[in-house]
């Protein structure tokens, strides 16, 4: 191994201006041995986590016009939707009777619709079964803060009391302003994001980070990405995780710029050495698909971020139900951890909930 990926593994940092070139000179092989030796230090050799969720698109239409995103639609297009409380209250019912002890709410960023909508459907969730509420995007959030006329850090309490736990840390794309004018201009600013990720970890919303490539980026772009990352982390300490992913080809006026699979395994183990104050590293099988989430697990990730069971964002390769995750480990050579959002273990199936046609949504006030 290369001298200074052996010091990296001892617990150098990475500057940003080093990062740049060990992507392009070191053998991905090499960055791989060393982020499984990193990996191995932080959480062993035998086991890799998963947890079980469900997201809710609780509307698809948008007014950010990502030139990437196929979901996105217009107010007034025919497919648009808005999801009332009897369509929540239906989801989380199904998931819970598969498992899963966490809701992931997400969907585009409305022009119109009220900062009530958003507080009255958390609470009446978190009101009637307690579940864990991971919601909103930095430019969902920025996009409430913007309809309702309300300060950010407002905005964020009256979220926080209706029943969010966690913020997820999507909508980063690449954080280096070139990638961002070219895919999403209308979307908030590298700037913004850091600053919203940041509120969110000052108001007790932790999450995840996220980065996603095949966009064209070079390697210092992606290096100040997590360097980015990092350095919010640095201050606020709220990243959980953190989760690489890679463009799907999903409308015409975005081009992908395919990676090779070594290319992004190379990304994706590098991103364990240089984001040396985040613990977890998730493998997102949903995106990625099985074959390279296991070899992923050898390279660095110690979680599979899945089971996953709606998606209808992205094309899912992903594991739909908790049976499906722990083979799935299993195969790869290590023993399953279930865990919770904090990555506390938990028993599997340890969620309990009737089968959904035995619950009276009626008894939810809507």
């Amino acid at each position: 191994m290369r001298e200074d990926l052996k010091s990296i593994v001892e617990g150098r940092r990475i500057s940003a201006e080093e990062g740049a070139e060990i992507l392009r000179t070191a053998d991905w092989l090499e960055i791989a041995q060393a982020a499984w030796e990193v990996r191995v230090a932080r959480h062993g050799a035998d086991t890799a986590s998963y947890t079980m969720f469900r997201v809710v698109n609780y509307t698809n239409i948008c007014n950010v016009d990502c030139k990437f995103c196929s979901f996105q639609v217009k107010p007034e297009s025919k497919f648009a939707y808005v999801l009332d409380k009897e369509a929540v209250f239906t989801k989380v019912e199904e998931s819970l009777a598969q498992g899963a002890d966490q809701m992931f709410f997400q969907g585009g960023v409305h022009p119109d619709l009220p900062l009530d909508y958003y507080t009255d459907i958390l609470s009446a969730v978190k009101a009637r079964y307690g579940i864990h509420i991971r919601a909103f995007s930095p430019v969902e959030v920025l996009g409430l803060s913007k309809v309702s006329g309300r300060p950010l850090g407002e905005v964020l309490d009256k979220l926080k009391d209706a029943g969010v736990d966690s913020i997820p840390g999507a909508g980063a794309e690449l954080l280096v302003e070139r990638m961002r004018e070219l895919l999403t201009p209308l979307k908030c600013t590298t700037q913004q994001w850091c600053d919203i990720m940041a509120e969110c970890h000052e108001h007790g919303l932790k999450g995840s980070a996220t980065m996603v490539v095949g966009a064209g980026e070079t390697l210092e772009e992606t290096v100040a990405h997590l360097e980015a990352v990092r350095g919010i982390q640095d201050k606020t300490g709220g990243f959980h995780s953190f989760i690489p992913w890679v463009y799907q080809q999903q409308t015409k006026r975005f081009k992908v710029h395919k990676l090779r699979p070594d290319e992004f395994m190379k990304i994706m183990a590098f991103s364990r050495l240089y984001l040396d104050n985040i613990d977890n590293i998730e493998i997102s099988v949903l995106v990625l698909g099985k074959d390279l989430g296991k070899i992923a697990l050898r390279m660095g990730a110690n979680d599979i971020s899945s089971a996953v069971i709606e998606e209808n964002v992205l094309k899912s390769f992903g594991l739909r139900s908790e049976k499906e995750a722990v083979k799935y480990i299993e195969e790869a050579g290590f023993r399953a951890v279930r865990r919770n959002f904090n990555y506390e273990p938990m028993e599997p199936m340890s969620v309990v909930w009737p089968k959904p046609e035995s619950v009276d949504v009626s008894a939810v006030a809507s």
